[in-house]
C-alpha cells in the first residue's frame, strides 16, 4: 500500500483541511549498477576532496553557494529552516481559475491528498464545490526547503495535487533560436489535407492504450540474457529522407489510414454474420 510522504493543512479561506500527500505515479526507470568489467565486482563511488584526494564523509559536508569562481557562501541546515515560512505545513489556496486556462508547459510532479482524521466532510466539502464550479485552485506550499506553486482540482472522489513550474522558469517560445521568423502560410489544399488526416487520427483519449514499448524491450532483454540466451542485435531500419513532395505525403498518409480501417472493418464480425452463430448457440442450448 502507498504511504504518505507528506501531511499539512489545505488553507481555503478561514476553512483549514488537514491532508495527506501520496504520489499520484509510480515510476517505472530501469536502474543499472556500474560493476568491474573483469569479474562484476561493483563499483562503489565515493566524495574525494580534489585538494589532496581524501575521502570526505556525509558528516564533514556542507552546503556551499558559488557567488565566485571558486568562492563560496556556506549555509546551514538550521539557516535554511529559519527562514522558511510559518505556515511550512499549509497548502495555502490563493486563487481558483479553470483549467483550461493552464498551459500544460507548467505542470511537474503529480501528488494526491487524501483527507487526514477529523477531516472528511471539509475535504467533501471542498471537492464537491469545486468539481460543481469547474474550477482549479492555485495555491503555494513549502515541501523539503523549496517553495512550491501548486494546482488542485478533483480527480474522481480525490482532490489530485500538481507542482507547478513558475513563469520565469518557464521558457517562451519565441527565445528558441531555430524557431524560423517567418513562416509562409499553407496552401489551401495542403491545409485542407492537413485537416483531414488529423480527422482521420482523431479518437478518445484512452491512457491505457499507450505502453512504454522501449522499457518492455529492455526488461525482454534482461530476462533473456539472465537465462543465458543469446540476443540478436536488430538490423538497422533507416530514417525516409527529407519529405519533397508535402501534398503527396499527406495523400500517401490518409490512403494509408483508409486502408487500415478497411481491413479493420473487414476483420470484424458483422451483424448478419454473427446471428447464425447466435442462433447456432440457442438450438444447442
Amino acid at each position: 500500500m502507498p504511504r504518505p510522504m507528506w501531511s499539512g493543512a489545505i488553507s481555503f479561506g478561514l476553512v483549514n483541511i488537514p491532508v495527506k500527500l501520496y504520489n499520484a505515479v509510480k515510476k517505472k526507470s530501469i536502474h543499472f549498477n556500474q560493476l568491474r568489467k573483469s569479474d562484476g565486482c561493483r563499483i562503489r563511488l565515493k566524495k574525494v576532496c580534489p585538494a589532496d584526494g581524501s575521502e570526505v564523509q556525509a558528516e564533514n559536508i556542507v552546503k556551499g553557494y558559488e557567488i565566485s569562481p571558486d568562492q563560496y557562501v556556506v549555509v546551514t541546515n538550521e539557516e535554511l529552516e529559519a527562514i522558511q515560512p510559518r505556515n511550512a505545513r499549509t497548502i495555502a489556496i490563493e486563487d481558483f481559475v479553470r483549467l483550461d486556462q493552464i498551459d500544460p508547459l507548467y505542470y511537474d510532479s503529480c501528488y494526491y491528498l487524501t483527507p487526514d482524521k477529523g477531516a472528511g466532510k471539509a475535504y467533501s466539502l471542498l471537492h464537491t464545490a469545486m468539481q460543481n464550479t469547474g474550477k482549479v485552485a492555485i495555491a503555494r506550499v513549502v515541501m523539503r526547503n523549496k517553495e512550491y506553486l501548486t494546482a488542485i482540482r478533483p480527480v474522481g472522489q480525490a482532490l489530485a495535487l500538481s507542482t507547478m513550474h513558475f513563469a520565469d522558469e518557464v521558457l517562451a517560445a519565441d527565445q528558441l533560436e531555430d524557431l524560423p521568423i517567418d513562416i509562409p502560410e499553407p496552401q489551401k489544399k495542403e491545409l485542407i489535407m492537413a485537416e483531414q488526416l488529423i480527422e482521420s487520427l482523431t479518437t478518445e483519449f484512452d491512457p491505457a492504450k499507450y505502453h512504454d514499448q522501449y522499457h518492455q524491450q529492455i526488461m525482454d532483454l534482461l530476462e533473456k540474457k539472465a537465462e543465458g540466451q543469446t540476443v540478436i542485435s536488430r538490423p538497422e531500419v533507416k530514417e525516409s529522407g527529407k519529405v519533397i513532395d508535402l501534398m503527396a505525403a499527406l495523400e500517401a498518409s490518409i490512403s494509408a489510414i483508409k486502408g487500415k480501417n478497411t481491413t479493420d472493418k473487414k476483420m470484424m464480425p458483422t451483424g448478419k454474420q454473427a446471428a447464425p452463430a447466435r442462433r447456432k448457440k440457442a438450438r444447442a442450448q
